[in-house]
């Protein structure tokens, strides 16, 4: 059975108080076992209509869950995605408040600005010819729900994640923007240090085999809703390293070669 109105607020209530307060939830899976997909889709639209009512703007999206790596972990074969707000976006160079945040952890992206409105059964041609630029960020990644649960040891699903808003947490944003149509964005690549060690390597195929994929399938899968990707909105098109902690006192750096470079310090 799918979950009630009064469940989902529920849920999407205590996420919110959660973040607020900066403490986790129980798992959702857990508390409601026939939770699926479309319940969790469902939760976190009932949270983004908090975040929204609180005051925050709608700044784009995330795709997550690209890699197979992933995937394989949360016994899923698709990604997932959530929402950018205005209160999560950060500047290359910039400061972070550890203190903002319960379990932070960074991944490294490439995003996209779109120019014009995407919705439908698009292609990639159509997704370069609508996309302003493409740049590199790195994502702040954070939970408000137990990784695991105390009492039978059930680790987190993809429905808790889902219902989590995707993990998202913030955006630190890199100061090159460039035509995605000068790049392979396939063998785009990153080298990121935490305090001055190799932590993580990857490249961009590691996204589905192509990071235009990522948005290709999170325009299709908005459009069963009658959504759409509006245009000046950008999109974090899915990480192609494993999440590194992100602790109070660290300094990363992401070198994406002729790309850019993207950094930030938590204090």
């Amino acid at each position: 059975m799918p979950l009630s109105n009064d469940q989902i607020k529920e849920a999407a209530n205590n996420l919110f108080n959660a973040e607020k307060e900066k403490r986790k939830i129980g798992l959702l899976s857990v508390l409601h076992e026939d939770i699926d997909m479309e319940d969790a889709y469902k939760i976190q639209d009932a949270l983004v209509e908090k975040k929204v009512q609180s005051g925050l703007t709608i700044k784009g999206w995330k795709i997550g869950l690209t890699s197979k790596a992933m995937q394989d972990a949360l016994k899923i074969d698709i990604p997932d995605s959530g929402i950018l707000f205005d209160n999560m976006l950060f500047d290359s160079g910039d400061s972070i408040p550890s203190d903002r945040f319960i379990e932070s952890r960074i991944e490294a992206e490439i995003a996209f600005c779109v120019n014009k409105t995407l919705k439908g059964n698009i292609n990639r041609d159509e997704v370069l010819d609508a996309t302003d630029y493409v740049f590199p960020i790195l994502e702040i990644l954070d939970t408000r729900i137990d990784r695991k649960d105390v009492n039978t040891g059930q680790l987190r699903t993809v429905y808790d994640t889902i219902s989590d808003n995707a993990a998202n947490a913030g955006v630190v944003i890199g100061h090159e923007k460039h035509d995605p149509k000068n790049f392979d964005l396939r063998r785009v690549g990153a080298i990121v240090y935490r305090n001055g060690e190799v932590e993580e390597t990857g490249m961009g195929a590691g996204v589905l085999d192509d990071p235009v994929s990522g948005i290709i399938w999170l325009v299709k899968r908005l459009s069963q809703y009658n959504q759409t990707i509006n245009p000046g909105e950008i999109i974090l098109s899915g990480s192609f390293i494993r999440p590194i902690e992100a602790r109070k006192g660290d300094k990363f750096l992401a070198d994406f070669g002729d790309f850019g470079m993207v950094d930030c310090r938590f204090e």
